[in-house]
């Protein structure tokens, strides 16, 4: 009887160490920084208006905000040595608030108007 508390006993061990064991061998996941979002963000734009899914307003509207975002980014890194957490922080704030308005903008059933034949 004894035996075999010991092994449950055992059993139960491994089996509650074991994925903490592979979480630690796990490799970390390190973001892939400010400029690649910057120019997926870009390419999802492009992508949107390939697709004809943003008006010429939503257009706009998204290229200041990107604008926006590299300047700010551009008066941070040249206040000091790159950036620092703060900044970086805020910055991911910002892409985050624009990612979700390129989302939002994609997806609300707006289209472009269509444009008049040129005229000679």
């Amino acid at each position: 009887m004894m035996l075999v508390r010991h092994i449950a006993a055992a059993v139960m061990g491994m089996t509650l160490v074991a994925p903490a064991a592979g979480y630690a061998a796990a490799p970390t996941h390190k973001p892939a920084g400010v400029n690649a979002r910057e120019r997926r963000q870009t390419s999802r734009i492009k992508d949107g208006v390939q697709d004809k899914q943003l008006t010429k307003g939503e257009l706009d509207k998204l290229k200041a905000d990107e604008a926006a975002v590299r300047v700010e980014e551009r008066v941070y890194r040249q206040s000091g040595d790159g950036l620092n957490k703060r900044e970086r922080k805020d910055l991911e704030r910002d892409l985050n608030k624009t990612s979700r308005e390129i989302s939002r903008a994609k997806h609300n059933q707006r289209t472009p108007k269509p444009q008049p034949p040129a005229q000679d």
